[in-house]
């Protein structure tokens, strides 16, 4: 009796982690959502009026530290997400070993190209800094080259969509096929997925087809594991079998 009391309390000990990082992975699903949306989308909005260089200027400089907390959001997301390529790394590998690692790769390779559309948000702050090199643009031209840059922003991170997509698709793949989350959640994200590489794709050969309700599955699939995550967490007796 003893002993069979001391197994069942070294499996519970074991299945701790497990459930903590599912209650860590809802946690930054969550960050990476409001974070994200602020500096990928609100934030953006507040400030950029397109077409019109000088109002969108206007904006940067007449609201400094907004501008500059657009750039500061990413880099919270940033960690999230890359925290968030681990932890998946860690919930999927039952499934399948070598995809959910294929999926890491795919988080960490979305995330650094995201950074290269964040470096071109950031570069107005740059170029309206008023240093003596830059005398020799006229305001006009400073201008134009600050809207063009927030316009590189949001283009290359359209571009690159496709990574993070794919990295998507198959973790809903994994899910469905794991038996300790959700199908229905697994098939959310394969949609959700699909819509982020249909939008990437569209950026590049038809971009009068791009459209922000390609971005709004992922949205209806993340929201989906982050509550099962926060309430019901892993099965996991199915997720220890899964080894």
């Amino acid at each position: 009796m003893t002993a069979a009391v001391a197994t069942s309390q070294l499996e519970s000990t074991s299945d701790a982690p497990i459930q903590r990082y599912a209650h860590v992975m809802a946690i930054l699903i969550l960050l990476s959502a409001v974070f994200g949306g602020l500096g990928e989308s609100y934030i953006p909005s507040k400030l950029i009026v397109s077409g019109d260089a000088a109002a969108t200027v206007g904006n940067i400089t007449s609201s400094p530290m907004l501008f500059r907390l657009g750039f500061a959001t990413y880099l919270v997301e940033a960690v999230c997400d890359v925290a968030l390529a681990l932890l998946f790394y860690v919930l999927l590998r039952p499934a399948g070993q070598h995809l959910a690692l294929f999926t890491a790769f795919l988080g960490l390779i979305s995330t650094t190209l995201y950074a290269v559309a964040e470096a071109c948000y950031f570069a107005p702050s740059v170029l309206l800094s008023g240093a003596d090199y830059l005398k020799t643009f006229s305001p006009d031209q400073l201008n134009s080259l600050s809207l063009l840059s927030l316009k590189l922003f949001g283009t290359i991170a359209g571009l690159f969509l496709c990574f993070y997509g794919l990295a998507t698709v198959v973790r809903g793949y994994l899910m469905y096929r794991s038996g300790y989350l959700p199908r229905t959640i697994g098939v959310l994200f394969v949609i959700g997925g699909a819509a982020f590489i249909a939008d990437s794709l569209a950026v590049v050969l038809a971009p009068r087809f791009v459209s922000a309700f390609l971005l709004m599955p992922i949205g209806v699939a993340g929201i989906s594991l982050m509550l099962w995550l926060f309430v019901k967490g892993v099965d996991v007796e199915r997720w220890r079998a899964a080894h």
